[in-house]
C-alpha cells in the first residue's frame, strides 16, 4: 500500500517488514513471537494440569508434615488426629472445587477471586483479594522451592549449608523457563509432573497394600522428635492450629480459575475438567500420605522429610525407587513455583488494566508472556528465600493466610452472584464488567454451598491469623493493608492523569503567539551550527547563551561566534564559581518571569554523539540534566540536536 494514499481518511495503516534479529536473549528464552501466534500458544488439559496444578499437587509433599509439626508438641500419640484432620481438609477441598468450577464458567476471562470480588463485592474487597493472591503467589514460589531443596538435603545432608543459594538458583531457572512462554514451559514441565504422579501413586498404593496385608512396618531410625518445651495437652486450639497448617495443601486450588485464557477452546470446559482432575489427585494423595505417615510412625523433621521416611519404609531401602520418588518430589516442588509464575503475571496484568498496578505489567514480552511480572515475582521470591533462610516451617506461617483470605472473598462473591441470579426473571440477563449474570434455577443450593465455603474459609483464615500470628503471620496481616494502600494510591494517580488528559468538554483556546528559542553554546563548531540551523526553523527570536568559566576560552568563542553566528545575539553568563547549571537556571528564571502570555520557550542543546557507545561516556549529557531540572516548568521545552562524529 502506498503510505501517502489515505483513501479519503486521515488514518493510515502500514505493515512493517522488520523482524527482531537473533541475539543472546533469543537463544536464552526463544525467538520473539508475533502477536498473531497468540492463539497457537494456548494449552490443552494435559499440559494445563502441569502448568496450573503443580502447586496444589506438590503441597501433599509438605502439608501432612506441617500438620505433624504442630501435633508433635503433644507427643507422637497426637499424630492420630492427623487422619480425621486430613478428611476435614478434603471436605473443604470439595467445597472449593465446586465453587471454583462455577467461577470458571461464570468468568471465562480469568482473574479468579479478584474478578469475582470486583464484580460482586466492590472495589476494596477486590483490592484485598488481589493483595492476598499476589502475596500468596510470591510465597508459593518461596515455599515450594524451599521444600524441594529440603528433599535434596534429606538425601544429601552435606548440602544443607547451601540450601539458600540452591533455592535461588532454582527460582532463576523456573523464571527463565517461564519467559519462554506458557506453551513451552508447560511442555517442559509436563513430563516431570506425570513422573511425580506415577511415583507418588506407586508409593501410596504399595504402602496401602503393605499396610492392609500387615507387611508395612515402621520407619527405621526415624529423626529425633524436636521438642523445644515440655509436652502440651491436646486442646481445641492445637487441633485448629494443625488443621490450618494442613490446609496449606489447598493452596493453588484457585490457580486454574485465574489462568482460563491460557486454555484452548472451549476454554471454560477444558479449565473446569482440569480443575476436577487436579482436586481428585490432590484429595486422594493427601489422604493416602497422611494415613501412611501415621502408620509407619514418621517424625516431622527439618533434617529428613516425611516423604523421605515414607518412601524408604515402603521400598524397604534407599534404592532406585526411593531415589526416583525423592527426585520426582523435588522436581514437582520446584515446579509448583511454575503455577505462581503462570498466575502472578496474569493477575498483575488484570489489576494493572484496572489501574491498581503499574500499566507496564500489562505489556506482553517477546514470547507473548507478561515478562515484567515474571521477573518481579522471581526477584521478590528470591529475597524472601534469603531472608527466611529457605526454611519451610518459617515460611509456611506467611503462606496460607493470604490464600485463604482470597478463598473467603471468592466464596462470598459467588454467593452474592447466585443471590443476584435468583432475583432475575427466567431468560433475563444482567451484564457486568467481567461476566453476564443469568437466572439459575438452582441458585439457592449454589448460594448455600458458597455461603458454607465462605464461613469455613473465613474460620480457617481467622484461626491461621491467631495461631500463627507470633510465628510470622503478623507480617502478612500488615502487608496486605499496606499493598491495598499502594493499589489505592496508584489508582488515584491514574484517575487524576486520565482526568487531566481527558478531551471531554475540552476546548483549546490557547495558541502560541510567540516562540522564543534559547540555544546553549559550549563552543563554536559544526555541532553548534547544526543546532543553530535547527533553531532558525523554529523561530526568528533566537538567543545564544554561553556560560563563561574560562576567560580565554570565552574570548575565542566570542570571536568565532561573530564570524559564524549568522547575526544571532550571544549572551555570555559569567560564572565566577565555575558553575554551569546555576547561572543558566537563573537566566531562564529571569526570561520566564518576563514571558508574555501564550509564549513558548524552547531550549536547544546541540551535542555531538559518537558511533562508539563507550566514547559517549566521555562527554557530558547536558540536555538530560536540564530536562530533569526543568521537567515541571510549564511552557519550557528541551530539545537535543545531535551531530554524529566518528
Amino acid at each position: 500500500m502506498n503510505i501517502d494514499d489515505n483513501n479519503g481518511t486521515t488514518v493510515l495503516w502500514r505493515k512493517t517488514g522488520y523482524k527482531p534479529p537473533r541475539s543472546i536473549r533469543s537463544w536464552l528464552i526463544g525467538r520473539p513471537l508475533p502477536t498473531a501466534d497468540a492463539p497457537h500458544q494456548t494449552i490443552g488439559k494435559a499440559i494445563g494440569l502441569a502448568v496450573f496444578s503443580s502447586d496444589a499437587m506438590s503441597s501433599v509433599a509438605y502439608a501432612p508434615q506441617e500438620m505433624l509439626v504442630i501435633l508433635a508438641v503433644a507427643g507422637t500419640a497426637a499424630f492420630s488426629y492427623s487422619i480425621p484432620l486430613a478428611f476435614a481438609i478434603v471436605g473443604l477441598l470439595a467445597i472449593l472445587t465446586f465453587s471454583y468450577e462455577q467461577t470458571i464458567h461464570a468468568y471465562p476471562s480469568g482473574g479468579g477471586a479478584y474478578i469475582v470480588a470486583r464484580d460482586n463485592l466492590g472495589e476494596l474487597p477486590a483490592q484485598i483479594a488481589a493483595a492476598a493472591l499476589l502475596t500468596g503467589y510470591v510465597l508459593t514460589v518461596s515455599v515450594s522451592i524451599a521444600s524441594g531443596v529440603a528433599q535434596i538435603v534429606s538425601v544429601y545432608p552435606a548440602l544443607y549449608a547451601w540450601r539458600v543459594w540452591i533455592s535461588v538458583a532454582f527460582i532463576i531457572f523456573v523464571m527463565l523457563i517461564n519467559l519462554r512462554g506458557v506453551r513451552e514451559s508447560g511442555i517442559t514441565f509436563a513430563i516431570p509432573t506425570y513422573f511425580f504422579l506415577v511415583m507418588m501413586y506407586l508409593t501410596v498404593l504399595l504402602g496401602l497394600f503393605k499396610w492392609l496385608t500387615g507387611s508395612l512396618g515402621t520407619v527405621i531410625d526415624p529423626p529425633e522428635l524436636e521438642m523445644a518445651h515440655a509436652l502440651q495437652p491436646v486442646t481445641l486450639f492445637l487441633i485448629l492450629k494443625a488443621f490450618t497448617s494442613g490446609n496449606s495443601a489447598l493452596t493453588g486450588v484457585e490457580a486454574i480459575s485465574n489462568g482460563i485464557p491460557a486454555f484452548r477452546e472451549p476454554k471454560s470446559r477444558n479449565a473446569g475438567i482440569t480443575l476436577i482432575i487436579m482436586a481428585t489427585i490432590l484429595g486422594s494423595l493427601l489422604l493416602g500420605i497422611t494415613t501412611l505417615a501415621y502408620q509407619i510412625g514418621a517424625i516431622p523433621s527439618e533434617g529428613e522429610t516425611v516423604i523421605s521416611q515414607l518412601a524408604r519404609t515402603v521400598f524397604d531401602n534407599r534404592g532406585i525407587l526411593y531415589l526416583l520418588t525423592i527426585a520426582s518430589t523435588t522436581v514437582i516442588l520446584v515446579m509448583a513455583a511454575n503455577t505462581a509464575f503462570a498466575d502472578f503475571p496474569r493477575l498483575s496484568a488484570i489489576a494493572a488494566t484496572d489501574g491498581f498496578l503499574p500499566r507496564q505489567l500489562t505489556y506482553r514480552g517477546s514470547r507473548l508472556v507478561y515478562s515484567r511480572g515474571i521477573a518481579a515475582l522471581a526477584m521478590i521470591a528470591s529475597a524472601l528465600v534469603i531472608v527466611f533462610q529457605a526454611s519451610v516451617s518459617r515460611l509456611i506461617p506467611l503462606y496460607a493466610i493470604g490464600v485463604f483470605l482470597s478463598f473467603t472473598l471468592s466464596q462470598a462473591g459467588m454467593a452474592h452472584r447466585w443471590w443476584k441470579s435468583g432475583h432475575l426473571k427466567p431468560g433475563e440477563e444482567k451484564k457486568e464488567r467481567g461476566s453476564i449474570v443469568k437466572f439459575d434455577p438452582h441458585w439457592q443450593f449454589k448460594m448455600a454451598v458458597n455461603a458454607l465455603g465462605t464461613a469455613l474459609t473465613l474460620l480457617v483464615t481467622i484461626v491461621f491469623a491467631v495461631t500463627k500470628f507470633a510465628d510470622g503471620a503478623w507480617i502478612v496481616i500488615i502487608l496486605i493493608p499496606f499493598l491495598v494502600t499502594i493499589f489505592t494510591s496508584i489508582h488515584r494517580h491514574y484517575q487524576n492523569v486520565a482526568k487531566a488528559l481527558s478531551l471531554e468538554k475540552f476546548t483549546d483556546k490557547t495558541w502560541v503567539k510567540r516562540h522564543r528559542v534559547i540555544i546553549l553554546v559550549g563552543g563554536v563548531h559544526r555541532g553548534s551550527l547544526a543546532g543553530l540551523r535547527y533553531a532558525r526553523m523554529l523561530s526568528d527570536d533566537i538567543t545564544a547563551v554561553h556560560i563563561s568559566i574560562d576567560a580565554e576560552e570565552t574570548e575565542r568563542i566570542k570571536k568565532k561566534w561573530e564570524k559564524w553566528g549568522e547575526g544571532v545575539r550571544l549572551v555570555i553568563l559569567e560564572s565566577p564559581y565555575r558553575l554551569f547549571l546555576e547561572p543558566f537556571l537563573e537566566y531562564i528564571d529571569q526570561i520566564d518571569a518576563q514571558r508574555h502570555p501564550n509564549e513558548l520557550i524552547t531550549i536547544v542543546v546541540p551535542h555531538f554523539v559518537s558511533r562508539r557507545y563507550f566514547s559517549n561516556l566521555l562527554h557530558a549529557r547536558t540536555a538530560n540534566t536540564l530536562r530533569e531540572v526543568l521537567l515541571h516548568r510549564k511552557e519550557i521545552v528541551i530539545t537535543e540536536v545531535p551531530y554524529e562524529v566518528d
